[in-house]
Formats: structure tokens, C-alpha cells, sequence
């Protein structure tokens, strides 16, 4: 019996082995048309001889789709929980081919058209997305607030962030490599895997080409899942998420500066610039800028190197500047000199106060600098053991297990 099962098992890795693609198609309630998508792909792996697989995800339908899917010819696994990232997920990870590719089952998407993807991934792509946008877009296909303003907007803003060099980044339609899915490490569930697939591959510096393609109508009998403000928001809440440089950094350096123009500025005494007096209350407006945005930054440095960490994403110039010269020692160091910097300022004015018979007290400016030292000293000592702690080696737990 054992050598039996032994026997099935072999045919099945062979069998497995001999796969060139995958296609993932989620599938929530979609009845009218599971079984025309994966009619069409199945056929047109014949056309292109293409030895390849239909893999339909089943994410809690009630309509029978998933019987229509299987019958059809497809591979049906279930995904109980709910979401798009969740129901690809699965199917990614079902897949026994190198090459995947993933569409929707409403048949939007032209299935007949997987040839062009297979070769993109044949010369070399990691990540091959199509564009409906560069493409041909049935009338009715696509809502106008997604196509002249939702999904230009949000490509644009992640070429920015991410340099990714993409003009659909909500394109359903897309292929790539298995070795290439494992190194991006997807972790959302919703419809921002879509965008998140595309942030770590460009990250990764992975080579991504796109193709334009058509997106027609599709044949579903019921509201679409995407919810366009909700989904709108989740996507660029993880653009911010992943650029912690426009985030955090950036604002907060800006912070500094601003902060330490006054301060610097008007230590002397009031100054009169293009007719407007500037007094000590704008140095205590310089001193909070320069606190908000040393923490600011402090923040920025702590997400990118917690995302290093937890091979997020790769490291940037940020991150190997920072892990080439920052130890704790450095760190305590700068934030002990700074710290007793701003208490020798206020010590001399607590001298000066007691010779001067404890009278009033008229050194708001130097105390305002000093207070600023001190408070971003110790930040910086508090921050450089907390750095330290987020870059202790850790060991890989797939090979610790081993």
C-alpha cells in the first residue's frame, strides 16, 4: 500500500514538474462567468501548446461557482477568509507551475490574450502587467472616476514614490515568476495586494514590463467587490506606509530646517527682515519645529530600518549609510554632548541668575536654545539604544528550524 501511494506521489511532482502556467482566477459568486474563463484559458493552452493549469480560487461563493469551475476543468481550492489578497494568496501558493499568471473571473479580462505574457516571463521578466489604460477600454468597462481619475492618480503618485514605471497599477491582470512572488513577501489581504505586488517589485528592483490590453464589460449580474473610496484610501495608506522617506523624513527635515533658522537666527536679539519684527516667541516656535521634527525623523529611521528587519523590502542609501556608521556608542556619544551642551547654556544662566542677586530673570533666548539641546540630546540617546535593538542580527526561522 505504501509503495502504491509512493508510485502516485511520483507521478504527481513529474506531473507537477512539467507545468509552464498557472492561472489564478479568485472567484466570489461568479457564476455567469467562472466557467467562460476557464474555457477560454484552457483553450488557448491548446492553441499556443502551453502545458499549463487553471487554479480557481473559491472565496465563499453561494452560487454554485465553484462546481461550474471544476467542471469546466479547473483546480478548485477554498479560501474561507474574505479578501482578494486572501483568495490570491492561496492560489498563488497552489500553483505548481514557475510562471503565474492572475486575472478576475467576471470575464473582463481576455484570457486568450495570456500568450503575450507567457513570453514577456520567457525573456526574462519578473513581473509583466498589463495596461487597460494604454490599452482599449470597452465603453461601460470601467467607472470614470477610476479611469480619468482614481487609477491615473495612484500610478502616477507610486512612480513617484517607488519609480516603478507602470500606468495601470490596478490592472487585474498581470503574470510573473513563482521565485519572483516569494521574494516580494506579500502580506495584505484586500485589494491592495494589487498595489502592494507592484511597490515591492520595484523596490526589489525587480524587471517589470507592461503590455497594453483590452478590458471589456464584464458578464457579472451583481455590484462589483471594489469599493473605490475604501479601496482608494487602504492603497494610498501603503504607498505612505512603504516610502517612509516622503512620510516621515522628508517632512521632518523640513521641520528642522525651519526650526533652526529662528533659533539660530535670533539668539542675539530681535531682528527686523523686509519690514516684519521677529522676537523671541519665534524661537520658541523653532525650538517646537526642531522637537517635531527631530522626532519626526527619528520615527522615519526607525520604520525603515524595522522594514530591513523584516525584509519588508530591500535596504536604500538610508539604510546601508545607517548600518555603515551608526553603533550605540556613536549615538550616546552625540546625544550625551548635546545633552550637556544645553545644560552647560542653562547652568551658566543659573549662575549668572545667582550673582545677579536673584533678581529678574531676562534669558529667555538662551534658555529656549538650551532646553532645545537637552530635549534632542536625550532623544537621540533613548533613539540610538532602541536603533541598536531593531538592528540585532536575527536568524532566518525557515533555517534555524532546519
Amino acid at each position: 500500500m505504501q509503495a502504491l501511494e509512493d508510485t502516485r506521489a511520483d507521478v504527481r511532482d513529474q506531473d507537477s514538474a512539467s507545468y509552464e502556467l498557472s492561472v489564478v482566477l479568485p472567484c466570489l459568486n461568479e457564476a455567469a462567468t467562472v466557467g467562460t474563463c476557464v474555457t477560454k484559458a484552457l483553450r488557448t493552452f491548446d492553441e499556443l501548446r502551453i502545458r499549463g493549469e487553471i487554479v480557481v480560487v473559491d472565496n465563499g461563493s453561494s452560487d454554485g461557482s465553484r462546481d461550474i469551475a471544476s467542471d469546466c476543468g479547473a483546480r478548485v481550492v477554498d479560501e474561507p477568509n474574505p479578501g482578494y489578497g486572501n483568495a490570491l494568496t492561496t492560489g498563488i501558493e497552489a500553483c505548481r507551475a514557475p510562471y503565474i499568471l492572475m486575472a478576475d473571473s467576471d470575464d473582463s479580462y481576455d484570457l486568450t490574450d495570456l500568450g503575450r505574457f507567457v513570453e514577456e516571463l520567457r525573456r526574462g521578466a519578473d513581473l509583466v502587467m498589463g495596461t487597460r489604460l494604454r490599452g482599449r477600454i470597452e465603453s461601460g468597462a470601467m467607472p470614470k472616476l477610476n479611469r480619468w481619475v482614481g487609477n491615473p492618480f495612484f500610478s502616477l503618485l507610486l512612480n513617484l514614490l517607488f519609480r516603478a514605471g507602470i500606468s495601470d497599477v490596478y490592472c487585474g491582470m498581470r503574470a510573473f515568476t513563482k521565485d519572483a512572488y516569494r521574494r516580494m513577501q506579500l502580506q495584505t489581504t484586500g485589494m491592495d495586494f494589487a498595489c502592494e505586488m507592484v511597490i515591492k517589485a520595484a523596490l526589489a528592483r525587480m524587471r517589470i514590463v507592461e503590455i497594453p490590453i483590452s478590458l471589456y464589460r464584464d458578464g457579472r449580474n451583481r455590484r462589483p467587490h471594489l469599493r473605490p473610496f475604501r479601496d482608494g484610501w487602504r492603497t494610498l495608506r501603503l504607498m505612505l506606509l512603504f516610502s517612509p522617506w516622503s512620510l516621515f523624513l522628508l517632512p521632518g527635515a523640513l521641520c528642522i530646517v525651519l526650526g533652526v533658522l529662528p533659533v539660530v537666527f535670533l539668539s542675539s536679539g530681535p531682528r527686523v527682515l523686509f519690514g516684519l519684527n521677529f522676537d523671541v516667541h519665534y524661537m520658541a516656535l523653532g525650538s517646537l519645529l526642531i522637537v517635531l521634527g527631530y522626532q519626526i525623523v527619528s520615527t522615519g529611521l526607525f520604520a525603515k530600518v524595522y522594514s530591513h528587519a523584516a525584509r519588508l523590502y530591500t535596504h536604500d542609501r538610508t539604510i546601508n549609510w545607517l548600518l555603515r556608521f551608526f553603533t550605540l556608542e556613536r549615538g550616546l556619544v552625540l546625544g550625551t554632548i548635546l545633552f550637556v551642551w544645553g545644560f552647560f547654556i542653562d547652568a551658566m544662566v543659573l549662575i549668572g541668575w545667582l550673582a545677579s542677586g536673584r533678581g529678574a530673570l531676562d534669558a529667555l533666548r538662551p534658555a529656549i536654545q538650551a532646553s532645545t539641546l537637552m530635549i534632542v540630546g536625550a532623544q537621540t540617546i533613548f533613539s540610538s539604544f532602541f536603533l541598536s535593538m531593531l538592528l540585532v542580527p536575527r536568524r532566518n526561522p525557515a533555517a534555524t528550524a532546519r
